[in-house]
């Protein structure tokens, strides 16, 4: 849910700055502007003369202004690709004894992991992803217990099952899980 919402908001600060950023553009180049908007017509300025002049004796203000304005246009650049990038694992490195291994499609493991974890008593809903290397995968798994399920018990029957039928039938050496256990939402029982 926060990385839909941090994508929103990236998606939107981006389009506000693209709209002013091409509407001064636009009225640089001859449009006519509105009349509540900030230039008159192309011949106003985004600066002044005065506030361009204020700085020209000192050396180090439009070389630090430009250096300034780089970095931040690389750290939004980078979070912009920190954003898109997915962290889930697209493919699992089977060993297959003969040097050479095979390759499973990380959904189809996370979609037989989810499902085995959702046919274990007391578990109403499971979502299962990878993350990691394709090597060494780690899972996260998201588990909805039922009313009355034991979460103890719920965690024992998921390590003993259906993570370690993950891990024998990939060869994998180890599968580290990360199991975030919720309740589901019920009413209260009346006590008679």
């Amino acid at each position: 849910m926060l990385s839909t919402v941090n994508r929103v908001v990236l998606a939107l600060a981006g389009l506000a700055l693209l709209v002013l950023g091409g509407s001064v553009l636009a009225v640089g180049l001859g449009a006519a502007p509105p009349s509540w908007w900030i230039h008159d017509g192309t011949g106003d300025v985004l600066l002044s003369a005065a506030d361009r002049t204020r700085w020209r004796d000192e050396g180090w203000f439009w070389p630090a202004v430009v250096a300034a304005l780089a970095v931040c246009v690389l750290l939004a650049l980078w979070w912009l690709s920190a954003q898109l990038r997915t962290r889930r694992l697209a493919e699992v490195l089977v060993e297959t004894g003969d040097g050479e291994g095979a390759l499973l499609r990380g959904r189809a493991m996370e979609n037989v992991l989810a499902g085995e974890a959702q046919a274990l008593d007391g578990v109403e809903r499971a979502q299962a992803r990878l993350t990691g290397r394709r090597s060494t995968p780690q899972a996260r798994l998201d588990l909805v217990l039922e009313p009355h399920a034991t979460p103890s018990d719920a965690l024992r029957r998921l390590s003993a099952q259906a993570l370690a039928h993950a891990r024998d039938s990939a060869g994998l050496a180890s599968l580290p899980a990360e199991v975030r256990l919720r309740g589901l939402k019920h009413r209260a029982e009346r006590v008679s």
